[in-house]
């Protein structure tokens, strides 16, 4: 179907990708959490751009690269761990009532979720390694091929992360109102990113 080995599987692998807790699905549930709606909307566009991203590279050869420059990746993944870690860090020994890490302006919460999709190597793996395995080498039909593979990473992500946006929302709404809960909860993000940055690093 349209040069893809198997759409159907394409899009169930796409879905596990998306439900397997990691960065991404922090990202969106900080944004909300500090933004609100607008905040989760536009770190759900970051990770949409993200994965947008990640997939025309993998288009453009830069799988055909990391794997016969597997030092490559390995730079990314560093690179990918130290930022996490970081961000982590940076939420951990926020003071309360201090300026949130991720700034509540919509235009930072894309970027970051950019940058930490860009630089996820959950993703990275996916789309530079396995996202190739779907593509038929004998039914290939170039763009159409990508152009559907891209539209449909596109429309799944939105309507997975919009959910986890409306669902954030509404238990944000009864949580901001106690600082205690809201500082832990900060906290508690911060020590997983930090734990996904040190595992990421250790996974080389």
């Amino acid at each position: 179907m349209f040069g893809i080995v198997d759409y159907g599987a394409f899009v169930v692998a796409f879905i596990i990708l998306l439900f397997i807790p990691g960065p991404g699905n922090l990202a969106i549930i900080t944004s909300t959490t500090k933004g609100g709606l607008k905040g989760g909307l536009a770190a759900t566009l970051g990770l949409m751009a993200g994965d947008q991203v990640l997939m025309w590279l993998a288009v453009a050869g830069v799988a055909a690269v990391l794997a016969a420059y597997p030092t490559a990746f390995h730079a990314v993944q560093w690179l990918g761990a130290a930022y996490l870690a970081w961000l982590g860090f940076q939420m951990l020994v926020a003071k309360p009532g201090a300026a949130p890490i991720i700034n509540i302006k919509p235009h930072h919460y894309f970027q970051q979720a950019l940058t930490i999709t860009v630089l996820n190597p959950k993703a990275i793996v996916f789309y530079m390694a396995f996202f190739p395995l779907f593509i038929d080498p004998l039914q290939h039909l170039g763009m159409v091929t990508f152009g559907v593979m891209a539209l449909t990473v596109a429309v799944l992500a939105f309507i997975y992360c919009f959910a986890v946006v409306l669902l954030t929302h509404f238990l944000a709404e009864r949580l901001r109102a106690n600082p205690v809960i809201s500082n832990t909860l900060q906290k508690l993000a911060g020590i997983f990113l930090i734990g996904f940055g040190v595992k990421l690093a250790l996974s080389r």
